[in-house]
């Protein structure tokens, strides 16, 4: 349920707000236990006479003789004895005198608590009442002493309000913040602090912490902010907000959102941090507060490792929670480091503190492959400690990323796009890399053969026909079994066939080119001809949360961010692995070059081509449920063009976008340059003018066919028929990909075949003994095809280690 939805939660007082005096409510079915009330008695020196003292009546509190935090009033009791103690925590109490001039109408505190009570209600969810506004204004703020060899908690004088400078420059010895007899590093810790980071301390807490100016806020404005661990009357400053935000880093889902990768739900916590944590599974407010804090602070500012000191700077809460929330704030900063939600990216070198805590690690670890899944996995457990060496058959890393450059613009003969780049890793890492992203728009105009722009309305009318098609087909599958399975291709021309036949809607010869470029654009989606691809299945990772926002174009490429990934990393290149025995204790990793390595564990992330070729021998041998598995995807192919221009003669057709497209002649005809993309950037300085374009489904093949001065023939023939009034030039530079032919890949990215489910994906992700590991673009069922999709594999995979370590 939403922090947004106004519901009355459980209390956290057992005693209410029900004053002392009053007399005790009528019996019930289920009466409260009656607790023991004790009285102390203890010698005054001066008088010699006996003085009662009371302990706090709170079940398992340990304060025999209580101090009141409140100082509220000349009456109050002080340490000395008082009708009734208030129970905060285990070692915070309010006397009853105290209580007095906050709840009697006639006392000036009355006013004090109304108008607090009035600010409250304004924006919080939960119910306003003494105990909260003790938590909220009254208990005084701990902070700890920075100086290495001392480290002591230190309670900051009544009405002092602790800031982030304070906290980040407190010593015992500080004039301005002395409370009294504390005022020097050698004197002993107050008890109470010991007590806190006891187990049953958290039991004892009457009120959840609350943050006062948490960098969350500027996240959380939709919610209650008592309902994400914020407190409703705090108000951030002007300098909380003087930090512009990245709209590309949005950590948390809204309220009543659903649907976006790598988001959390501010107000829950999730299955893995239930599991974590369990002793918040039912009152989250503290975790939850922690947490977001974090995560707050890492899409604040990405550039620099989050460590426990930096961020316990923020958590501003009163009382004696403050030294547990800080204690907290170390795990749960593990546990999300080690989850890649924050210190990832391109960040080396992991930070002490974060890792006191932690083991040392001993475990020794190859990586196969140097592409986005291996070095991504390689980086996760170098920061973590572990000794990683990175095998690659290339004479390069990249993988399938492989990118063309010339002096102005980099082309990618692979992957250049981030399809979606809220919260995406690569948007992250163009952030830490300074790279700027380029914005892509939605609009492609669409050119015949003449230069014609096509009709708008044909264009239209088959767009909605063609997503029909689509629509229909998911609504036909519905109900079927993977043995009912039949080509994606044949489905949507049978649905094609039922519309014509239902309808009497004949289509024009133009709406027929139309439908064939549709057709043509979703082959190069899936990489293959449709006769190849599972109408069941062939975009079940649309079920899952995908990544939001716009598709951003990167200038320089994925190779120059996947170089700065590799920075530091035992990378050795000129390797190829053909040989995994893991029948031992210690898995035994061969090269065709007679390299032998000794680890504890292997991550495979070679292309699902090399897998299908068994290009790399096991042993014991993958099991049969695996091997079915890695051949029930496709290796998809898709082919690039590039050509480069001493004009540029198309400039016409991207004002105010990046690309057009080409109608196919006739249906033999699709899969050839369906759509140009101008690459050639914002700069003034260019010393050619780029297009790209691309070569998918049946195409590929014939391409094989013709050879690439053909394709290159063939392909400026198209454009001179596209721009039959402008001088198109013969290319300067021109280059084609050939993927289907490169040794170590074969292959563009994955698709599921006719027959496969997307449970594949997983089947093929299964690691074997905790020994074998496996990450690639074809092991994500949530991102396949993708870039993004490799690397957060690795991220997964580099998790399964750390956790079974």
């Amino acid at each position: 349920m939403s922090a947004r939805i106004k519901r009355k939660p459980a209390k956290y007082l057992e005693e209410g707000e029900i004053p002392a005096v009053q007399p005790p409510p009528a019996a019930s079915p289920s009466p409260r236990p009656q607790v023991k009330r004790i009285k102390v008695e203890a010698k005054d020196d001066e008088k010699g006479i006996k003085k009662q003292y009371r302990s706090c009546e709170k079940q398992r509190c340990p304060a025999k003789i209580p101090i009141c935090f409140a100082n509220a009033t000349e009456r109050c009791a002080g340490g000395g004895y008082t009708s009734r103690w208030y129970h905060m925590s285990a070692g915070e109490h309010f006397c009853n005198e105290c209580f007095d001039y906050y709840y009697r109408s006639h006392r000036e505190g009355y006013k004090l608590l109304s108008d607090w009570k009035r600010e409250w209600s304004k924006n919080g969810k939960t119910e306003p009442n003494l105990k909260t506004y003790m938590a909220d204004q009254v208990l005084p703020y701990w902070v700890q002493c920075i100086k290495p060899a001392c480290k002591k908690w230190r309670s900051l004088p009544p009405r002092i309000h602790l800031t982030r400078e304070i906290a980040s420059t407190f010593t015992c010895d500080n004039a301005d913040f002395r409370a009294g007899v504390c005022d020097s590093c050698e004197w002993p810790q107050d008890p109470r602090v010991n007590q806190v980071l006891q187990e049953t301390w958290l039991q004892l807490l009457m009120t959840p912490p609350l943050l006062k100016r948490s960098p969350a806020a500027r996240f959380l404005s939709s919610y209650f902010p008592d309902g994400v661990g914020l407190s409703p009357t705090s108000v951030l400053l002007d300098e909380d907000k003087k930090e512009e935000l990245n709209p590309y880093f949005q950590p948390f889902y809204q309220p009543d959102e659903q649907g976006r990768a790598l988001c959390v739900c501010a107000d829950v916590m999730d299955f893995d941090e239930v599991q974590a944590f369990p002793q918040f599974a039912k009152e989250q407010q503290m975790y939850l507060a922690v947490r977001n804090l974090i995560l707050a602070l890492w899409a604040i500012n990405c550039k620099e490792f989050l460590t426990p000191t930096k961020c316990s700077q923020y958590l501003l809460v009163p009382g004696l929670v403050r030294i547990s929330c800080t204690d907290l704030l170390q795990s749960v900063l593990v546990f999300l480091s080690k989850k890649g939600l924050v210190n990832t990216g391109l960040l080396s070198g992991m930070p002490p503190a974060v890792l006191e805590k932690m083991p040392p690690q001993q475990d020794k670890v190859v990586i196969v492959g140097a592409g986005a899944a291996g070095l991504a996995a390689a980086r996760h457990l170098s920061n973590f400690g572990y000794e990683v060496t990175v095998m690659e058959a290339r004479n390069r890393i990249g993988g399938r990323v492989w990118d063309v450059q010339n002096q102005s613009t980099t082309v990618g003969r692979g992957a250049q796009i981030i399809n979606g780049c809220i919260n995406n890793p690569f948007t992250m890492m163009c952030e830490q890399a300074g790279f700027e992203v380029q914005k892509l728009h939605h609009r492609c105009d669409l050119v015949e053969e003449g230069g014609q722009s096509v009709d708008s309305t044909s264009d239209k009318r088959v767009d909605f026909h063609f997503n029909a098609m689509l629509d229909a087909v998911a609504e036909w599958r519905k109900d079927k079994k993977l043995s009912e399975d039949v080509p994606l291709g044949k489905k949507l021309l049978e649905m094609h066939k039922n519309f014509q036949e239902e309808t009497d809607v004949t289509f024009t010869p133009l709406e027929e080119r139309l439908l064939q470029f549709h057709i043509s654009n979703l082959e190069y989606a899936c990489g293959s001809h449709l006769a190849n691809v599972s109408s069941l299945h062939w975009d079940q990772n649309e079920a899952f949360p995908q990544f939001a926002g716009e598709h951003v174009l990167l200038p320089k490429g994925y190779s120059a961010i996947l170089e700065k990934l590799s920075h530091g990393l035992d990378i050795r290149t000129n390797m190829e692995v053909t040989s995994i025995d893991y029948s031992a204790k210690d898995v035994v990793v061969k090269t065709k070059q007679g390299t032998e390595v000794t680890c504890s564990k292997v991550i495979i992330t070679v292309p699902l081509s090399i897998l299908q070729e068994a290009s790399i021998t096991f042993q014991p041998p993958l099991t049969s449920e695996k091997v079915k598995a890695i051949h029930s995807l496709g290796a998809g192919i898709t082919e690039k063009v590039i050509l480069e221009f001493p004009t540029r003669f198309w400039a016409s057709r991207v004002q105010g976008t990046e690309y057009f497209g080409r109608l196919p002649v006739t249906d033999k005809d699709r899969g050839f340059f369906s759509v140009f993309y101008d690459m050639t950037g914002n700069s003034d300085k260019n010393d050619g003018y780029i297009l790209m374009t691309v070569i998918s489904g049946e195409a590929v093949e014939e391409m094989k066919k013709i050879g690439d001065d053909k394709v290159i023939a063939n392909c400026l023939a198209y454009l001179k028929a596209l721009f039959p009034n402008e001088d198109v030039p013969n290319p300067t530079n021109s280059f084609v990909t050939h993927w289907y032919n490169e040794p170590y890949s074969k292959m563009s990215y994955s698709y599921i075949k006719t027959g496969g489910s997307g449970e594949v994906y997983e089947t093929i992700a299964d690691s074997v003994n905790n020994k074998i590991f496996f990450a690639g673009e074809a092991t994500n069922r949530l991102f396949p095809q993708t870039v993004t999709g490799a690397y957060l594999s690795g991220i997964r995979e580099a998790i399964k280690i750390m956790e079974n370590t």
